[in-house]
């Protein structure tokens, strides 16, 4: 299922996104049931953290919460295989939620973010020992754990996504930013 997504109001916002080291800013988000059998049988995260399955929203919630925008912005951002690549995402994902907050403030209430893959702002996550998030107010669910076909969405929008052959291939990550 798609969501129609952005508009010139939120032109500023995909500006500033670029500034921030995103590669493209974009509209339009797919959602399917199958894409979260990819976290609960592909990646060693499972359960592992509070931002994975099972503790994210099913893609029926998903689909439920994404009805509920009109408008979203989907981002782009190109992740070298280098010794500070995981330095950079979590610069990139701090930034993400930095403009969520921006958004925010700016009227749009409703604003939230998803990122990309595991969450990456603690070594190990606390739901392993039970204790609250520690970055509770940061971590953000990623897309594919909610149930958003991160490849049809971004392929939907002319965008480059390919599966990688080797892990030194550039990764193009994707996260959404959900505004009203």
């Amino acid at each position: 299922m798609k969501t129609s997504i952005a508009g010139n109001n939120l032109k500023k916002y995909c500006e500033k996104a670029l500034l921030l080291g995103f590669t493209r800013a974009k509209p339009s988000v797919v959602t399917a049931p199958w894409v979260r059998l990819k976290c609960r049988f592909g990646c060693p995260g499972y359960g592992q953290s509070y931002c994975c399955p099972p503790n994210t929203p099913t893609p029926e919630e998903t689909r439920r919460i994404l009805d509920c925008y009109r408008s979203a912005i989907l981002l782009q951002f190109e992740v070298p295989d280098s010794p500070d690549c995981k330095k950079l995402f979590r610069k990139a994902m701090k930034a993400l939620v930095d403009v969520e907050g921006e958004i925010f403030k700016d009227g749009y209430y409703k604003a939230f973010a998803f990122i990309s893959g595991p969450c990456s702002l603690c070594r190990e996550c606390a739901s392993i020992s039970g204790n609250p998030c520690v970055f509770g107010y940061r971590a953000r669910p990623s897309m594919e754990s909610c149930g958003v076909d991160v490849f049809q969405t971004a392929r939907g929008n002319g965008l480059s996504i390919r599966t990688l052959k080797n892990r030194t291939d550039t990764q193009n990550k994707y996260c959404l930013m959900l505004v009203d």
